[in-house]
């Protein structure tokens, strides 16, 4: 990708930056930063002060070579903005608004606000979640140990005890032949051999 910024000037100012390009002319650019966020724009004897601001969410820029596929070339997250020489500099990093009118006021109006956290209220949710998993654990545990006994006490009773065996009612149904004898379990075989 390549290293791009966005350069906002003044109307004055900007109106010398097209001279500039369009025409070959004599006067040069320069842009310096004296420490992280602020600094001098320079074009030809005049110089106007610089800062370098973040803007509120990120712009993607895009060349084409066709007109007709877009290339994504950056990610643009900061602004450097020229001032006029009696313009105040800016109190905060941050730029309030986007680059575009829909977003003006851009993090107020539509990005979420981190909620107000209390700390003890999280420790203590942190504490209650914990212990309900450590129950639940507790409880799993219990259950499954639980089962395992029973499981344990009805072998053993099966030994003791032998097979119980369930007769079957003696109901004869619609549609089935009367005549034929009642069949058990091992009367039936595999017919299939």
């Amino acid at each position: 990708m390549e290293e791009q910024f966005i350069l906002r000037v003044p109307p004055s100012v900007a109106e010398r930056i097209d001279r500039l390009l369009n025409e070959s002319g004599s006067e040069s650019m320069d842009l310096s930063f004296s420490d992280g966020r602020s600094g001098a724009f320079i074009i030809g004897e005049d110089h106007f002060p610089a800062s370098l601001l973040d803007l509120p969410c990120i712009v993607e820029s895009y060349k084409t070579y066709d007109d007709n596929v877009l290339i994504k070339t950056a990610d643009v997250g900061q602004m450097i903005m020229v001032r006029d020489d009696g313009d105040p500099p800016p109190e905060v990093v941050e730029h309030r608004h986007g680059l575009t009118p829909p977003m003006r006021d851009a993090r107020r109006r539509r990005f979420r606000r981190e909620p107000d956290l209390n700390p003890e209220l999280v420790r203590r949710v942190e504490k209650d979640l914990l212990n309900i998993m450590n129950g639940f654990l507790k409880v799993q545990c219990l259950n499954k140990k639980k089962h395992m006994e029973m499981g344990e006490q009805e072998e053993i009773g099966r030994k003791k005890a032998g097979p119980v065996r369930v007769e079957k009612p003696d109901v004869s149904q619609a549609g089935t032949n009367a005549a034929e004898p009642e069949r058990s379990d091992s009367d039936e075989s595999d017919d299939s051999m």
